[in-house]
């Protein structure tokens, strides 16, 4: 095929004009491996139009699908609407029970009522409490009882340190005063001049 030709085809076909014969003669030029350059894509374009020639038919019911799926995207819009107005309603709602119910619960936690109706057995039970109480404290003393032993040693070795500090820093001064009196005593050097 001469290169006029071919180009005159490509262009009918890329404007919509060329027929069923010419778009098959330019598939049979293509599907040859010696084409002109610059050509290339053209040869990838009708190289797949050769490869798929094959287009399916649609199934018998296609259109009732297609009906059925745009049914079902119209209800699940309708689902939506009604989702956006229902949902803030029924949030707000939600709340307001949340603050009520909190509400009378503060009310009534806060009405102090008798656990026992005789006195006798209230003092009673109160002592038995105040019992437990108190034993589960001494264990606890018991147990921090070892602490106060470290804590006393620790005291101890610490007046033993302070002891020793004091006696060094008492002969520090003896010692100073000691320079002092030495510092004192010295005779100046005298030069003495060759007469």
């Amino acid at each position: 095929m001469q290169e006029e030709e071919l180009k005159r085809l490509i262009e009918k076909y890329y404007n919509g004009e060329s027929t069923e014969e010419e778009e098959s003669t330019l598939r049979d030029f293509f599907r040859k491996n010696n084409i002109p350059q610059g050509y290339e894509a053209e040869k990838e374009i009708f190289s797949y139009y050769t490869e798929s020639t094959e287009i399916p038919e649609p199934s018998h019911d296609f259109e009732a699908q297609i009906l059925a799926a745009i049914d079902a995207s119209e209800r699940g819009r309708g689902i939506q609407k009604v989702r956006r107005y229902l949902l803030p309603i029924l949030s707000t709602a939600a709340g307001l029970l949340i603050l009520a119910g909190s509400y009378f619960l503060l009310i009534h936690r806060n009405e102090q009522r008798d656990t026992f109706s005789d006195p006798k057995i209230a003092y009673a039970e109160t002592m038995r409490i105040l019992k437990d109480v108190s034993s589960q404290m001494n264990r606890g003393a018991q147990v921090l009882e070892p602490m106060g032993k470290i804590n006393e040693i620790r005291e101890k070795s610490f007046e033993t340190i302070n002891k020793s500090t004091r006696i060094v820093e008492k002969n520090l001064k003896n010692l100073v005063f000691l320079q002092k009196a030495v510092e004192n005593t010295k005779v100046p050097d005298k030069k003495i001049v060759n007469k």
